[in-house]
């Protein structure tokens, strides 16, 4: 980066912005930064749990069991990967240098890649069985769970 010029660098956005200054923050700082972050990663998976919890049993209620698995089986497809990519975060809170974006990232595709294989793998063993209404929506309810944290913040703050 050293090769490029100053004026390059600042048109690119690689240069420090004008009156922009690195953070620093104290041990107790930092460590209300990542207690926040730990609690906030825990709420947003529960509301996606109870998201999908609730949907499944709507769906059950309206279609029955195929329909009641067929929401779970979506709502899980996405719960089990976030879970597993939000534990990562979790543990990560507990370094010092915390989770680096490429870590983020490259957690995020994989995440994607497993919800779509946990997909196939309902459709491929559900077959017919599978009430793919209730499956998506379960699904998008689960991917949704977040806006649950959310509403029960600004209810809050009112």
């Amino acid at each position: 980066m050293t090769d490029i010029p100053q004026a390059d660098r600042n048109a690119w956005g690689l240069g420090q912005q004008a009156g922009a200054q690195a953070v620093h923050l104290t041990d107790e700082e930092r460590s209300r930064v990542d207690a926040r972050a730990r609690r906030e990663l825990v709420e947003a998976v529960l509301a996606q749990a109870a998201f999908g919890l609730g949907v499944a049993l709507i769906s059950g209620w309206i279609g029955g069991v195929a329909a009641l698995l067929s929401a779970l089986a979506g709502s899980l497809a996405y719960l089990l990967p976030n879970v597993l990519f939000a534990a990562r975060l979790f543990v990560a809170t507990f370094r010092p240098s915390g989770a680096s974006p490429v870590v983020f990232l490259v957690g995020e595709f994989l995440k994607v890649l497993a919800t779509i294989l946990l997909l196939w793998i309902v459709a491929r063993e559900g077959g017919d069985r599978v009430n793919w209404l209730a499956c998506l929506v379960g699904l998008i309810a689960t991917l949704k769970g977040y806006l649950l944290v959310l509403f029960v913040r600004l209810a809050k703050a009112r």
